[in-house]
C-alpha cells in the first residue's frame, strides 16, 4: 500500500511540474521593429489605473510593446494633466507615473511655497522611456528607463519667473535655492527606489534620476 502511495504522489506532482505556463517570449535584438503585446493589464495595473482616477490625474493607458533588447514596455500610461504641466513626459510604468504625481504635489509644489515663496509651476524633464544602457555604468545593463520604469528631471519654474535648474543652481550661492533642491531630494527618496543627483556621478550633473527598480540608493 505505502509503494502504491509514493507513485501516486510521485505522479501528482511530476502532473504538477509539466501544467502549462505562459510562453517566454524569445528575446528580440536591441532596436527591432516594435511590436504590440496583445493583452489586458494585470490586476496591479488596473489598480494603479484606479489610484491615478481617484486623484484626478488625466492620463492615457498605452499599449504593451516589445522594442527588443529586453525593451519591453507594460502596464504604461501618458500622463497628460495632474495639475503641473511637465515636459517630455511620455510612456511611463504607472506605478512610477502614480509615485511622479505625488511627488511633484506633496513634495515639490510644498517646497517651493515654503522654501523660495513661490507656487512650482512647471517641472521640466529630460524625458522617461530610451532603449539604453545605464549611462556613466560600468556594465552596459539595461536603464531603468529602457523599461520606462525612470524619469529625469531637470528644471522648476516658479509663479514669479524663476527657473531652477539642476545643472546651474545644485551648488549654487543661494541658500534658499539650494535649501529647496536638496529637500525635493530628500522627499524623492522616501518615494522612489533609486535617487541620483550631480552628487552621484558625472552623468547625473543636469538632472535628477528618479527610478523604482534596482537597487536602492539615494545620492
Amino acid at each position: 500500500m505505502y509503494r502504491y502511495l509514493v507513485v501516486f504522489l510521485a505522479l501528482l506532482l511530476a502532473a504538477c511540474g509539466s501544467s502549462p505556463s505562459a510562453p517566454r517570449l524569445p528575446e528580440r535584438p536591441r532596436n527591432a521593429p516594435p511590436i504590440t503585446l496583445n493583452r489586458p493589464p494585470d490586476a496591479d495595473t488596473r489598480a494603479c489605473f484606479a489610484d491615478l482616477s481617484r486623484e484626478d490625474v488625466r492620463y492615457s493607458p498605452l499599449p504593451d510593446r516589445d522594442f527588443g533588447g529586453g525593451c519591453v514596455l507594460t502596464g504604461t500610461v501618458q500622463l497628460i494633466d495632474y495639475g503641473v504641466p511637465t515636459t517630455n513626459l511620455r510612456a511611463m510604468r504607472c506605478p512610477l507615473a502614480r509615485t511622479f504625481v505625488a511627488w511633484v504635489r506633496n513634495g515639490v509644489v510644498p517646497a517651493g511655497r515654503e522654501i523660495l515663496g513661490s507656487e512650482v509651476r512647471k517641472v521640466e524633464s529630460m524625458g522617461t522611456y530610451a532603449c539604453r544602457g545605464i549611462v556613466g555604468g560600468r556594465t552596459n545593463r539595461l536603464s531603468e528607463h529602457g523599461i520606462a520604469n525612470a524619469v529625469d528631471v531637470s528644471a522648476f519654474v516658479l509663479a514669479d519667473g524663476r527657473r531652477i535648474t539642476i545643472e546651474r543652481d545644485w551648488r549654487t550661492g543661494d541658500p534658499a535655492i539650494r535649501e529647496f533642491l536638496q529637500v525635493i531630494r530628500r522627499s524623492a527618496c522616501r518615494r522612489y527606489k533609486t535617487v541620483l543627483s550631480p552628487d552621484y556621478n558625472a552623468a547625473h550633473y543636469n538632472h535628477l534620476h528618479l527610478d523604482l527598480g534596482g537597487s536602492a540608493l539615494c545620492r
